[in-house]
């Protein structure tokens, strides 16, 4: 990185420790290299998002084409997996995406499209799994006299400064989205760079539904000293954005609604046992019956249960957004308006 050196601000560091020319989302390993995500977790997680799908494919009319974009798509392991999972009908007439910027897999199913833009136009589900927390942005704290200041740091090492007060849009974000100010020491990422990415996404779908799936929290209880930190090998790291370590934040997923427009809130928990994802154990009788399929069924109980678990990855929420008015709506959570202050 040329400016490793210079102090800059959080987003320009960011971008170029993620995805510049060396960047940490760019190596041959993927993002599975250094942390879980539901996709991984079990094969129950893409086959309810296919669930999901034959959902909006219903609520669409069945056309002809049915678009499932996969944004954020990694190495296409959730592209895949929805791909496997649905009915052969609806397979048939699916055109799947995956938006990445990595370089596309050798061995990814040929009826993928691999692309780093969004199309546009199309009539189907798009899906954004752990997407938003990577969109890079800047971070405020208030300082000693509570006036919120851009935080500027050094990539090499992650020192990091005060500089000028946060003013114009940023300004205004904060303080409808993540007030800190007259709270000396307070932090806040500041969300506008995510806001408007979602709402692009959402609004390139012709009709449709899409959704956000990250780690997120809501205004009334926002974290005092923000989010931001590394990942590396597994473990959680110090965020240093020299290209060495995953630099994430989680997402201010109520102003994201907003910004789409509007759309419901759900905790993963929800969202997948709204999509018959429930972890229950099958009946202690198929262990005499059949061992074999109880052993099997045991095990799937295990992976479901690990995709639901409130203190784990039943955590994350789900932001769901139709567009433009899609009939019916998904069997979960809880409306955010496009009026709501959060």
């Amino acid at each position: 990185m040329s400016d490793i050196d210079d102090w800059t601000g959080w987003q320009h560091a960011t971008e170029q420790a993620l995805y510049g020319p060396e960047g940490f989302f760019l190596r041959p390993e993927g993002p599975a290299g250094h942390f879980r995500t539901s996709v991984h977790a079990s094969p129950h997680f893409a086959t309810a998002v296919a669930t999901l799908l034959a959902q909006v494919d219903e609520s669409l009319g069945r056309p002809a084409e049915l678009a499932f974009v996969d944004v954020g798509a990694g190495r296409g392991e959730l592209t895949a997996g929805v791909l496997a999972a649905a009915p052969a009908g609806l397979a048939a007439r699916l055109r799947p995406y995956a938006v990445e910027k990595a370089a596309r897999p050798a061995n990814l199913d040929m009826r993928i499209t691999w692309t780093e833009r969004l199309p546009h136009g199309m009539r189907g589900l798009l899906f954004a799994n752990e997407w938003l927390d990577n969109i890079p942005l800047d971070v405020a704290e208030a300082d000693a006299e509570g006036v919120p200041r851009h935080v500027l740091v050094r990539p090499r090492d992650g020192a990091e400064r005060l500089a000028d007060p946060v003013g114009g849009e940023d300004a205004a974000w904060l303080e409808r989205w993540w007030p800190i100010a007259g709270s000396p020491g307070a932090r806040a990422e500041l969300g506008r760079p995510r806001d408007t990415a979602w709402a692009a996404a959402v609004g390139s779908l012709g009709a449709g539904l899409a959704v956000a799936v990250d780690y997120a929290h809501e205004r009334p209880a926002r974290p005092p000293y923000g989010t931001l930190t590394g990942f590396r090998d597994g473990r959680e790291v110090p965020p240093v954005p020299d290209g060495s370590c995953d630099i994430t934040a989680h997402v201010a997923l109520d102003a994201c609604a907003v910004a789409a427009g509007g759309g419901t809130l759900a905790t993963q928990r929800e969202a997948l046992r709204g999509l018959g994802v429930t972890g229950a154990r099958p009946p202690l009788a198929l262990a005499s019956s059949d061992p074999a399929a109880y052993v099997r069924a045991l095990a799937a109980a295990s992976g479901a249960a690990d995709l639901t678990d409130p203190a784990g990855l039943g955590a994350f929420m789900w932001l769901s957004c139709p567009r433009p008015a899609l009939p019916g709506a998904p069997p979960y959570g809880r409306t955010r308006g496009a009026a709501s202050p959060g």
